[in-house]
């Protein structure tokens, strides 16, 4: 085969950085950043050179798994699918089709075989389906529908031309960002700093983008909407509002007023932990600077107030004149407009609830914290059969370790997995695509969430073994499998199939997009150009355009929501009468949060030996203060209980977390038997989700509150009695 190079980007996440992949013979032999790419510029973090380490993983399954007792054995694409569908159609006619259920995770976003994803589960006809999304993204997904009249019109921070960046519960210098995607984001928060700008993070730990900014504010675990609302009361009572730009695009200003104007930053200080001057500094420093965005993500996302925080983030970048505008909150205009598109489909909001009637649909799907409940409790309408495609709930999301042993009770489930995990070992049959670097697609989804509007085409490294199949293909198949055609017009609708490749849809809509030929002539932007474009096509920086894309009725920036409003003086009282988050149950005195490393992925890339090297990441982080007062030692293996699980890891004593808190990562705990992965299975760590009570949720969107979770901490009994 010799030598060659390819342009293309890395997958692993949102910020999809352009790489230059360099193959001797069949191996990579060097990943590095591509200092074309219209986005990222060269930047690259150490996952990337991880795809060459996922490609050649001898773990990776390379042909279709069907379970035989306690073991898999390989078997082929065509009796594989076969048997599939003949099972799954069991289950539909004797049980209907809510008896089979579907999991969507978050790779699955990172290819636009979605889209085949989506179409299989409209053939399934199923109520039971689940995202990754109501674990992560919901809030933000919500208040974007009932502000803006799409979920899709999630606003993006303009870091690149912002005078000032506020950092609400989010780390891009480790996660290069989310819902707002910027490679090289350290860079760009220098860039900030260095034209003049001021950057803030606001977080209870002193997180690696924290410390690059200006100033770390270490709030209170779960203080982010008291915060906000009396940051938005000082807004108010001095008249720092854009009050001319919010009445003519806005409606709700009065009763946003009215809720404010009483709640004081005396009264967020002793919730927030932050003192009321520097509140009230806050609130004026965002409304004088020539352009602001208040940015906030998944740490305020998975908490009970996820979409009130979200919502008063959105509301405050609005009434300080810094939403739609550049350097604020803005909307990408990317090659394919999603959005202009999804704000005529219905949200299915509360169109059907799971079982018990505690939560409803959103997006016409349920939230994933209820997923176990359903498979296990009798009755009409359980769950008796799953497909799961790209994800592992059992780590990945809080069951109280239910689901672990609720998939083991199914009549037959299939997942469609390039690995035998905590959740693919309980399926029936295990389906694996060719693996990233044998794929070529045209991103079109995270230009909608770019700092800048681009399009990149992602070319193939390897070409695909002559069994391979991508993952549009198997989808296509199951597709297939579930309509009622078979013999001769199963054959034919396969062969139909196989020429609409997600490439090619997607080649159509960008001809007819707001960049493509029929928009701009000659000079327009198609998937050939794209292709011969190896760092991409710059189409752009971010232009003020919602009020072309809002969906709302009166057209419309929606301040103020009822039910929002309503929440939000619920919170207020609550807080005044010292109840709900702000009191510890007994015995549990510490609030647990989140953390995400550079080198890991949720559970992703714990199996190449590069990414997992070096020291234990999997710790308690807590202060020293704490840790003196319940005698814990540096590196000593600690017991973390909560009201429904306990899990042990080695603690780590540091400062820069806030007392009365802990950190400890997720997506950690290989060591369940049957699992295929033989590094990861060897690492060190526990599974955080023991410890979260799924029925703690954000009350609009079901989203589970797996940030600050009450804990406590202490020796674990073999330290103990060590000492």
């Amino acid at each position: 085969m010799g030598s060659k190079t390819v342009r293309r980007q890395c997958t692993l996440c949102e910020a999809h950085c352009g790489i230059i992949v360099t193959v001797e013979n069949t191996q990579v032999t060097r990943i590095e950043g591509n200092p074309d790419d219209v986005l990222s510029k060269g930047y690259i973090c150490p996952k990337a050179t991880a795809m060459g380490g996922l490609h050649h993983d001898p773990d990776r399954l390379r042909t279709p798994m069907r379970r035989v007792g306690d073991r898999f054995e390989p078997v082929g694409w065509d009796e594989a699918l076969r048997e599939i569908g003949i099972r799954l159609r069991r289950v539909r006619a004797e049980h209907g089709p809510h008896a089979i259920a579907m999991y969507l995770g978050n790779p699955a976003a990172h290819s636009t075989s979605v889209l085949y994803a989506l179409l299989l589960r409209a053939v399934l006809r199923t109520r039971n389906f689940f995202s990754a999304s109501s674990i992560d993204q919901f809030p933000q997904e919500f208040v974007a529908w009932r502000m803006f009249g799409s979920n899709v019109l999630m606003p993006i921070a303009d870091i690149d031309r912002t005078d000032r960046l506020v950092i609400l519960g989010a780390n891009p210098a480790v996660s290069n960002g989310s819902v707002t995607t910027m490679p090289g984001a350290r860079d760009r928060i220098r860039a900030i700093r260095a034209r003049g700008g001021s950057v803030v993070v606001i977080d209870p730990r002193r997180t690696e983008t924290a410390r690059l900014a200006d100033e770390h504010v270490a709030i209170e675990p779960g203080g982010d909407p008291y915060l906000l609302l009396a940051m938005l009361h000082v807004l108010v009572t001095e008249q720092l509002c854009d009050e001319r730009r919010i009445r003519a695009t806005c409606t709700g200003w009065d009763e946003l007023r009215a809720l404010v104007t009483g709640f004081t930053p005396e009264d967020a200080a002793p919730l927030t932990g932050i003192d009321p001057d520097t509140i009230r500094r806050l609130a004026r420093e965002h409304a004088a600077a020539g352009s602001a965005v208040l940015y906030a993500r998944i740490g305020v996302c998975q908490q009970t107030t996820g979409t009130l925080t979200h919502w008063l983030v959105n509301t405050l970048n609005a009434v300080t004149g810094n939403l739609d505008r550049p350097g604020g909150q803005m909307f990408a205009t990317p090659p394919i407009d999603i959005a202009r598109f999804t704000k005529y489909l219905p949200m299915g909001y509360g169109s059907w609830t799971d079982r018990s009637g505690a939560h409803k649909s959103f997006r016409s799907e349920l939230p994933v914290g209820v997923l176990a409940d359903e498979i296990l409790t009798p009755g009409e309408g359980q769950i008796r059969a799953m497909i799961t495609y790209a994800g592992n709930p059992v780590l990945s999301t809080p069951q109280r370790g239910a689901l672990d042993k609720a998939l083991d009770t199914l009549d037959f489930s299939v997942a469609l997995d390039m690995y035998i995990t905590e959740t693919s070992r309980h399926a029936d049959f295990v389906l694996p695509p060719i693996s990233p670097l044998e794929r070529e697609e045209l991103d079109v989804l995270f230009p909608v969430f770019s700092v800048r509007n681009n399009i990149r085409y992602d070319a193939r490294v390897f070409d695909p073994p002559a069994d391979g199949l991508e993952d549009w293909q198997i989808l296509a198949r199951l597709i297939t499998e579930m309509l009622p055609v078979r013999g001769l017009a199963g054959r034919i609708t396969n062969a139909v199939f196989a020429q609409l490749s997600p490439l090619r849809l997607i080649s159509v809509g960008v001809l007819t997009g707001p960049h493509g030929p029929l928009r701009r002539g000659i000079r327009g932007v198609t998937a050939g150009k794209t292709r011969r474009s190896p760092g991409g096509i710059d189409l752009g920086p971010l232009q003020p355009r919602l009020r072309t894309l809002l969906g709302t009725e009166d057209r419309r920036v929606q301040l103020a929501p009822t039910d929002f409003r309503a929440a939000a003086v619920a919170l207020i009282a609550d807080a005044r009468g010292g109840v709900a988050a702000t009191i510890a149950p007994d015995g549990y005195d510490l609030k647990l949060i989140g953390r995400r490393h550079l080198r890991s992925n949720n559970s992703w890339l714990h199996n190449i030996p590069t990414m997992v090297k070096g020291r234990d990441r999997c710790t308690a982080l807590m202060h020293p203060a704490d840790a003196a007062a319940r005698g814990l030692i540096d590196g000593e293996p600690v017991t973390v209980s909560s009201e429904v699980g306990a899990i042990e890891v080695p603690l780590e004593i540091s400062d820069e977390i806030r007392p009365g808190t802990i950190s400890v990562p997720h997506g950690y705990g290989h060591r369940e038997a049957g699992v295929g992965w033989s590094v990861a299975a060897e690492l060190p760590g526990a599974n955080v989700n023991l410890l979260h009570d799924n029925s703690l949720t954000d009350p609009f969107t079901g989203t589970a509150a797996v940030n600050s979770t009450w804990v406590s901490v202490s020796a674990a009994v073999a330290a103990a009695g060590a000492r």
